[in-house]
Parts: structure tokens; C-alpha cells; sequence
């Protein structure tokens, strides 16, 4: 094909200079040490209402070390490869490393967790070799193909002003080895769609929705679907009228989800922990949530997003559990924060959270469904009344502790059955209250995201109209 680049990965020479970093870094004064290569490549096109609006092409390369020297740590990273000037930077990375405040809990990590399996960087499955053929031309027939301005045709009621659309697509590879004899590598590829409608109605409002695709692999993304749903997000908006305040039950889209699985994940951070910045300080080992929450740490999904064989120290990952039947299963705490906190080390953070599908018993009267059967609608029809929250509109929380206040837009539901759009309203509370009143997380997580949080639903939650 015409105009093909052709993505070349990480080189032999590149990872023979790696390896010499690590033997130069030895012999010039550091007591242990590890290193990284990581190369990016993304190209994106960008439509506005139907033409080509801007192309771009991003390439990076980055050498990364970590050096451990007279009981001191230091990181530094460079874009120069060549022998001597690479020298020459490790060798004042490791003066300015020994000028530092001696920390006893810095180390690399014990031999025995290291990932033995990750050679080629293939092993997951995460490289789509079509990539390898993808031209420029291609690249903007594909946006092209996403684009419905223009077609879409007079409609009553609304008009739209305007259509953007990206396509985009990316390849990562990254190398890693270290002082002990640990050799890593992992490669993926990324390939996305988003579009975004903009419409007015007969009041002159305006309303914008929003979809998008994602996947490793080319042809799992969907592109024809996103400007069409993106449309029906914003036509679903008009009429939208203010909502009395109250306490009421909240379901969550899954495309808007993970804002709320986000605090209650990072919240098990060793690094939040240990700097006692966490609402879940001292959760460990403590059942706290309903028996029907579970979250598992699937890092070992072959072909799907976020799939890992290891984390940023070179420890294997695996499938485990994060909270299993409501009880805290797991810190993520790496080397040096494990040791701070006197607790077994683990991973450095999640690779591919999984929430559990349920329906907390008594709420699903009269309803079938499976355990890939617990969509959107079902939750609706379990909870009968309450609100549809489908997106978030600014807020915060504190990270101490668990409080909250988001603005959310959205739907009002009775009897399992959408009502009205809902607009202006603002939740308010404490994470730890709000996940303990969860009552039922679907089977509908998105494929493309790295975080497979479902439509969620959490009891008695305070509204403000």
C-alpha cells in the first residue's frame, strides 16, 4: 500500500543499549539498578462535520533508569541512545543519586515474583499485525467512514451543529531489565473511534452526546455506530427539566461508571495508604462491603485491554481477587510501599478490574437473567424508581475521606421505565456509605475499556434539585 510506516518496534541495538546502561550503571558506582526502553507510535485523523479537519502523527522513544546507590534511589530518563552520551548521563545520574536522602526501604523486588514469561512481548496477544499495513489513506477512509453529516437528513424537532469525529490508532512496546536478571517485554496495539454531536432544539438549547470504540484489535472496533448513538445521546437530552431533591435509588450507565469505581480502587493504593490520604486506611483483610460485591484483578485476559504479564517493577501479575464477597482482599503495594507499611508486596495498581454481575437478593422479583444477562434495562426494571445518572458534570471527592459532590445529568425511571431527562442536579455523600449501599452492578461493562466497570446501582443516595 501507498504511504505505509511501518512500525518497527524496539530494536536489538536498542536493547543491547539497555543492557549496557545496566552494566555501565554497576560499574560506575550503583548497587543495583533497572532500566526501560519504550517506544509509541500514534496517528490520528480528526473530522469537523464531515471533512477532514487535522492529521497528526506522534513518535516517541524514551530510555528510563532506576539506580539504587549508597542506600539511595534516583530516577532519570533520556531520548539519547548512543553509547557515550548515555555514559555520560548515567554517570552524573548516579553523583546527583548519591546527594540524596538515604531511604532503607528502597529496593528492587525479590527474584522469586519476577514474570518469567514475558519474552516476545506477544505473549497476550495485544498486537494486531494488520497494524503493520495500515496506510495514511486508510486512516482517513476509516474516519471518513464514521461520519454522518450531512446524511442524517432534516428531523423535527432539532438540528444538528455540528459533527466531530477522531479515529485513531497507536502501537506501544515496551522492554525491561534489571540488575537481578529479570528481562520483560510487552507490546500492544490500540485502535479507537469517538464522536461527538452537537444539536440545538426548538428553544435554540444545546445538547452534546458523546460514544466511542476501543479495542487491541482492528476489527473489533465498531466505527459505523458511534456518530449515530452519539446523536441519539443528545437527542435523548431535549426537555430535560429540573428534579426535585431527595434520596433516591441511582443507577449507573457503564459508560459513565468507572467515575465512581475510580475513588473506591485507588483508595487501595499502597502509596495512599501509607501516606494516610485513603478513606480505606486500615481496610485490609476487613469485610466491608455487601456479601454480593466482588472485584477481580483479571491481568491475564488474552487479547483484551489492559492485559499484563507484568507490572512496572517486573512482577508477574495474575487473576486475583481485589474485594471478594465484600471483604478487602488486596493492597496494591509495591516494593517500596509494602515494605513501609510492614505488608506483603503485591502488584503496583489493577491491569484490568472486574466488577462481578449481581442483583442484590429481593430486588429482581419476577426477573430472569444470567450472569451475561444483567443489562442496563434489567437493573431499571430491579430498582423501579429512581435516577438514570449517564454522565458527570464536574465535582471532586477527597481522597481522606470518601466524601463527595458530583453534578450528574441524566433520567428520571418509574416502574423500570424512563420518564424524562433530568438536569441540573448534584449528588453528595461518602464513598465507603455509597458502596456499601450498592445493589446491583450489570454484565454491560464496555469491551474497550481497561476498567470493566458495568451499570451499577446504589440505594438511597442524596439528591440535590
Amino acid at each position: 500500500m501507498d504511504n505505509v510506516m511501518e512500525f518497527s518496534g524496539i530494536t536489538n541495538e536498542e536493547i543491547s543499549a539497555a543492557r549496557h546502561c545496566l552494566e555501565y550503571a554497576l560499574s560506575s558506582g550503583a548497587s543495583k539498578a533497572r532500566v526501560s526502553v519504550s517506544k509509541n507510535v500514534q496517528d490520528s485523523i480528526q473530522l469537523l462535520n464531515g471533512e477532514v479537519d487535522k492529521v497528526s502523527r506522534n513518535a516517541d522513544r524514551v530510555l528510563s533508569i532506576n539506580l539504587f546507590a549508597d542506600g539511595r534511589y534516583g530516577t532519570y530518563s533520556t531520548n539519547r541512545f548512543s553509547g557515550k552520551e548515555v555514559e555520560v548521563f548515567i554517570s552524573k545520574a548516579i553523583e546527583r543519586t548519591k546527594m540524596l536522602t538515604p531511604d532503607k526501604f528502597r529496593d528492587l523486588p525479590s527474584p522469586d515474583r519476577y514474570a518469567l514469561g514475558a519474552v516476545t512481548g506477544m505473549e497476550l496477544g495485544l498486537y494486531d499485525r494488520t497494524y503493520e499495513g495500515i496506510s495514511a489513506e486508510d486512516r482517513i477512509a476509516a474516519a471518513l467512514s464514521g461520519s454522518i453529516y450531512g446524511n442524517a437528513g432534516p428531523q423535527a424537532g432539532y438540528g444538528i451543529i455540528s459533527e466531530e469525529c477522531e479515529y485513531s490508532d497507536s502501537v506501544d512496546d515496551c522492554y525491561m531489565a534489571d540488575s537481578q536478571g529479570f528481562e520483560g517485554r510487552h507490546t500492544e496495539t490500540s485502535f479507537s473511534f469517538w464522536s461527538e454531536m452537537t444539536i440545538y432544539d426548538s428553544k435554540g438549547d444545546r445538547y452534546t452526546g458523546y460514544w466511542w470504540t476501543s479495542s487491541p484489535h482492528r476489527n473489533r472496533i465498531d466505527i459505523g455506530i458511534c456518530s449515530p448513538t452519539a446523536l441519539e445521546k443528545a437527542i435523548a437530552q431535549t426537555g430535560a427539566s429540573r428534579h426535585d431533591g431527595g434520596r433516591f435509588t441511582m443507577v449507573v450507565d457503564s459508560r459513565c461508571s468507572s467515575r465512581l469505581a475510580a475513588p473506591l480502587l485507588n483508595a487501595l493504593n499502597g502509596s495512599a495508604i501509607q501516606q494516610k490520604n485513603s478513606f480505606l486506611e486500615g481496610s485490609l483483610g476487613q469485610k466491608i462491603f455487601p456479601d454480593e460485591l466482588t472485584i477481580k484483578d483479571l491481568a491475564l485476559s488474552r487479547g483484551m485491554t489492559g492485559a499484563r504479564l507484568f507490572d512496572s517493577e517486573g512482577v508477574a501479575t495474575a487473576d486475583t481477587d481485589i474485594i471478594r464477597q465484600g471483604r478487602v482482599e488486596m493492597y496494591f503495594a509495591n516494593t517500596y510501599y509494602a515494605a513501609r507499611l510492614g505488608i506483603r508486596p503485591t502488584v503496583d495498581g489493577p491491569s484490568r478490574p472486574v466488577v462481578r454481575p449481581f442483583i442484590k437478593d429481593g430486588l429482581a422479583k419476577d426477573l430472569e437473567y444470567g450472569e451475561n444477562g444483567i443489562n442496563l434495562q434489567t437493573i431499571l426494571e430491579s430498582a423501579r424508581d429512581g435516577i438514570l445518572v449517564t454522565g458527570f458534570n464536574g465535582g471532586n471527592y477527597n481522597r481522606a475521606t470518601g466524601y463527595f459532590s458530583y453534578g450528574v445529568e441524566g433520567f428520571a425511571f418509574r416502574d423500570g421505565k424512563i420518564t424524562c431527562p433530568v438536569k441540573e442536579m448534584l449528588i453528595t455523600g461518602d464513598m465507603l456509605t455509597l458502596w456499601k449501599s450498592v445493589i446491583a452492578a450489570g454484565s454491560d461493562a464496555c469491551e474497550g475499556s481497561r476498567w470493566q466497570i458495568p451499570a451499577l446501582a446504589f440505594g438511597n443516595v442524596d439528591f440535590a434539585g
